[in-house]
């Protein structure tokens, strides 16, 4: 079991990750992760606290005791993650949601989805995170002409 620093809890803190944080889905599992915005002074110091994970495994995965079976493997699995790639980013909130195929899934393909995810989100967040990151490239509205109709020079 993870230690109840490192655990997501409230509801509120399941929101906010799942609302804000990027999102990366592999067969088996859908990870969020929320990383501390680094452009905040009050967020920037290193007093940031730990990496904070929580899990979501809905009755679709199966029944209690493939449910709890999922959860211990991706417990196990993230545990092995905190002294890795998630110690790199300290108050890092991931939110991992077990999908109905990680029942049936054997420990490597879970352990290998997980770790796929995981990187996947922190790259995208990282990404999003960094000042002077990637560029939207989404036009707005004003942007945007419709069929049929030509442009003034």
């Amino acid at each position: 079991m993870l230690p109840r620093e490192k655990r997501v809890r409230t509801p509120a803190d399941f929101s906010q990750t799942l609302r804000s944080g990027a999102r990366t889905g592999r067969r088996n599992v859908v990870v969020s992760a929320h990383l501390l915005d680094p452009t905040l002074p009050s967020e920037a110091d290193s007093s940031a606290g730990p990496v904070r994970v929580g899990f979501v495994v809905s009755k679709a995965v199966g029944n209690a005791v493939v449910r709890n079976r999922v959860k211990r493997r991706l417990r196990a699995a993230v545990a092995d993650q905190l002294s890795g790639p998630l110690a790199r980013h300290p108050g890092a909130t991931v939110v991992v949601r077990a999908l109905p195929p990680s029942g049936t899934a054997d420990w490597d393909e879970l352990k290998k989805d997980l770790d796929s995810a995981l990187a996947g989100a922190l790259r995208k967040e990282t990404g999003r995170r960094r000042p002077g990151g990637p560029v939207s490239h989404s036009r707005s509205a004003s942007q945007v002409r419709s069929p049929g109709t030509e442009m003034d020079a």
